[in-house]
């Protein structure tokens, strides 16, 4: 732990859209190669990669379970049932995905509430099989910080967590942007999107963690392989809401600008995104320009899912989905948007296997109108 907190200091050196709107091993001494790192792959590579249908589809099949209050991230239990942790209480709730039971599990200690800030991602651990470790991504009344707790299914309802360990801390926080995604990647290395609080200049300060995607190790230590040696993996980010890989290993996310242009971006190692030089696309080769881009009020993206060859975006103020098919890193046609309105703000969608998605809706987050049903799941087929 001292190690952590130390790396954590070290990095730190301070501390919109109006709207706050996802292999190889990468431990032991050995680093992790980023698909993205080197040179592009070959024409005849790039060729051979399946193409999407230009045009998609969504059906929602059914809502699994209604009644959510700030529902935030989502976590599928490989052994049945979602965990759906609750932004503004700081519990967490087992959702029985075939029943839409609902049981809370816990609350998680140190949780402190405010604007866009409270319990926000979570993740189960690589090897979940055997420690039965959830990971959740939460505001303190100092930080944003990441716990670990050990889920207990045999213990009584609202006593399944164990003691939190805090396995990094020392992201700043803010009113608004405090990021809050986290995804176990391919590498089985912690992948953490963070926001800039309203501190534009940490989004392109290296030292800071501020406006980041963060590569941990799942004790927290930065991960082998990281492009500055600390676990600072891209940088020059506003506020990073979604995390996804398609099947060949290469990361994508979703990020907030502030008036004019949200955006898809590929994550290469040691990226620079651009903010707060540049939003949106750039004729600036020292900047990543995104895949896409969209006005606010269509999107304000939020979590991505990778499934059936398209990236698909959940959008806060746009309520909407959106389908963003690919071919290798760049769009192989228009983006579709569905959905529009149907189900107010939408936070979080994850894959569930083969065209099947989870969406979580967003009504009562404050920006929204939760008399309209407040907060559910929904299961989506889409292609």
């Amino acid at each position: 732990m001292t190690a952590v907190l130390a790396a954590a200091t070290l990095l730190l050196t301070a501390g919109c859209s109006s709207d706050d709107g996802g292999s190889s091993d990468g431990g032991g001494s050995t680093p992790w190669v980023s698909p993205e790192a080197g040179s592009s792959a070959p024409a005849s590579e790039r060729a051979a990669e399946e193409t999407p249908p230009a045009k998609g589809s969504v059906k929602v099949v059914r809502t699994v379970t209604e009644g959510l209050k700030t529902p935030w991230g989502l976590a599928p239990l490989p052994e049945g049932g979602l965990l759906v942790s609750s932004r503004d209480e700081g519990t967490i709730t087992l959702v029985d995905e075939k029943t839409g039971k609902k049981t809370e599990v816990g609350s998680v200690p140190g949780v402190a509430p405010g604007g866009e800030g409270g319990l926000m991602g979570l993740a189960l651990s690589p090897t979940y099989a055997s420690d039965h470790m959830v990971y959740a991504y939460f505001t303190s009344d100092s930080d944003n910080r990441i716990v670990r707790m050990q889920y207990d299914a045999k213990r009584p309802a609202g006593e399944r967590l164990g003691a939190p360990d805090t396995v990094f801390r020392g992201i700043p926080k803010g009113t608004n942007h405090n990021g809050g995604r986290i995804a176990f990647g391919p590498d089985k290395m912690l992948y953490v999107g963070t926001g800039e609080t309203y501190v534009t200049e940490l989004a392109q300060d290296k030292k800071s963690t501020g406006g980041k995607i963060l590569r941990l190790t799942p004790e927290g230590e930065p991960a082998p392989g990281n492009p500055f040696d600390s676990p600072v993996y891209s940088y020059g980010h506003r506020n990073v809401q979604g995390l996804a890989w398609d099947k060949k290993q290469r990361l994508f996310a979703s990020e907030f600008g502030q008036d004019t242009w949200d955006e898809l971006n590929h994550i290469k190692p040691g990226g620079n995104y651009g903010w707060p030089d540049v939003e949106g696309k750039s004729d600036d080769s020292g900047y990543e320009s995104p895949i896409d881009q969209w006005s606010t009020d269509e999107a304000s993206p939020s979590g991505i899912a990778y499934a059936e060859g398209s990236v698909w975006m959940a959008g806060l103020r746009g309520k909407r989905l959106w389908r963003i098919p690919l071919k290798g890193t760049e769009e192989s046609a228009d983006p579709q948007a569905f959905l529009r309105g149907d189900h107010g703000r939408l936070r979080t969608v994850v894959a569930a296997g083969g065209d099947k998605l989870w969406l979580v809706t967003s009504e009562t987050d404050g920006r929204g109108t939760p008399g309209s049903g407040d907060d559910r799941i929904l299961e989506l087929r889409v292609k």
